[in-house]
């Protein structure tokens, strides 16, 4: 598969109009494509799901719904599994950690051979082999 995998705080910030992520994607995906994972999926409607508000939560609905509907969605599967279990006893014997989440999303990258675009480098960069881009 090409592209780049897109962290949640890359959409994140594109929502608050911190990044022109279209001309990004132009310049930095052959194809154009959005590619996300399950994982981002669960902490774009987690954010859904803590509005402060009733109208914020449905304007947080149509934004998500709208990029999931345009992205490519990359499951975490028992393939991804495996790399990730060797990915967290790696760090882990090496005395270094990182979220959770973003250890689940560096798993289903290194398993597509792809690079994750995300503002939050300094932890997924201690994770061997990854590709990690910073837009």
């Amino acid at each position: 598969m090409n592209g780049i995998i897109l962290d949640t705080s890359v959409i994140i910030a594109s929502e608050k109009g911190k990044l022109d992520l279209p001309a990004w994607l132009d310049t930095h995906s052959p194809d154009n494509t959005s590619v996300i994972t399950a994982i981002t999926v669960s902490e774009l409607l987690k954010g859904v799901e803590r509005a402060n508000t009733p109208a914020r939560a449905r304007l947080r609905r149509a934004l998500v719904d709208e990029f999931i509907d345009a992205s490519t969605v990359l499951d975490f599967n028992e393939d991804c599994a495996r790399v990730h279990a060797k990915l967290w006893a790696g760090l882990e014997k090496r005395g270094e950690r990182i979220g959770a989440h973003d250890l689940l999303i560096a798993a289903i990258a290194l398993h597509h051979n792809m690079p994750v675009a995300t503002f939050n480098v300094s932890e997924f960069s201690r994770v061997p082999n990854l590709k990690v881009i910073a837009p």
